[in-house]
């Protein structure tokens, strides 16, 4: 079993940091900090505390620096991490050092805004965050880890479907650090894109034209490290820069090409 992921939390007050929150909880859900910790049968909880900072693609918006408490938590049935929940379906060992593994996942998504978020959507209707669902294959061929994740936003807020397809690495750098990069393309239907970037005509404003948006790719590439300082205690940054696909950037509530996002953080494990 694979030890516990990163779980973050935040008060309602928080929710105009909630995308940046989400960002770092998903970038450091397989985070070397609890991939490298030993497997064990039983449950496993990890406390800590993150900053990150996360660009916002909207014209005048800053960006969104936040400090959030951490919580990771693992049995041999589920594990949560962040706004995410894994139910651990199938498992098989392939041999020659390769693993299949199969999950359930549940997912909050937060990709809605509120009119006030950035001037460019001042007279915008606000688009709601939503629940995703779906499963996720993972094949752990010992050279790399290659994950395929299909899902579909069953809050109905989009109605959308995507799906995303990663590879990443780990690499051990004596007893005390450890690299992951990861490159990854996320498909996204069309629902998706125009709920969340497209511009209905009542929402028509000077510098703001009517736009239907189409599906799209969007393409990342990002970097975890990990410092071991003991059995229990440890250090990780994660780094991340995702490029927009071209229907999203075409958006008229979209001036960047690109994204990107930075996490520092501490945890402990009991």
């Amino acid at each position: 079993m694979l030890p516990p992921r990163i779980l973050t939390l935040a008060s309602p007050s928080t929710r105009k940091h909630a995308r940046a929150a989400a960002a770092l909880a998903l970038g450091l859900s397989a985070t070397a900090v609890a991939g490298a910790a030993a497997a064990d049968e039983g449950s496993s909880w990890g406390l800590g505390v993150a900053a990150f900072s996360a660009q916002q693609p909207y014209p005048g918006s800053s960006r969104e620096n936040k400090v959030l408490p951490l919580i990771s938590y693992e049995n041999q049935y589920v594990r949560v991490f962040g706004p995410v929940a894994e139910f651990k379906a199938y498992s098989a060992d392939l041999g020659g050092g390769q693993r299949l593994d199969l999950r359930v996942v549940g997912k909050y998504d937060f990709s809605g805004y509120e009119p006030g978020d950035a001037p460019i959507l001042n007279g915008m209707r606000e688009r709601k965050d939503s629940f995703w669902a779906g499963g996720k294959v993972t094949w752990r061929t010992g050279l790399v880890d290659v994950s395929a994740e299909v899902l579909a936003d069953v809050g109905g807020k989009s109605k959308g479907r995507r799906a995303n397809l990663s590879l990443e690495k780990n690499w051990r750098i004596g007893e005390h650090f450890m690299l992951t990069p990861r490159v990854s393309a996320a498909w996204v239907d069309k629902k998706y894109v125009d709920y969340y970037y497209g511009v209905a005509a009542d929402e028509v404003r000077a510098g703001r034209a009517a736009y239907t948006g189409n599906s799209g790719v969007n393409a990342e590439l990002g970097l975890r490290g990990a410092y071991f300082i003991d059995a229990h205690h440890s250090m990780f940054l994660d780094l991340g820069v995702s490029k927009l696909s071209k229907k999203i950037k075409d958006s008229p509530l979209v001036d960047r090409s690109s994204v990107n996002r930075v996490g520092l953080g501490y945890l402990y494990r009991f």
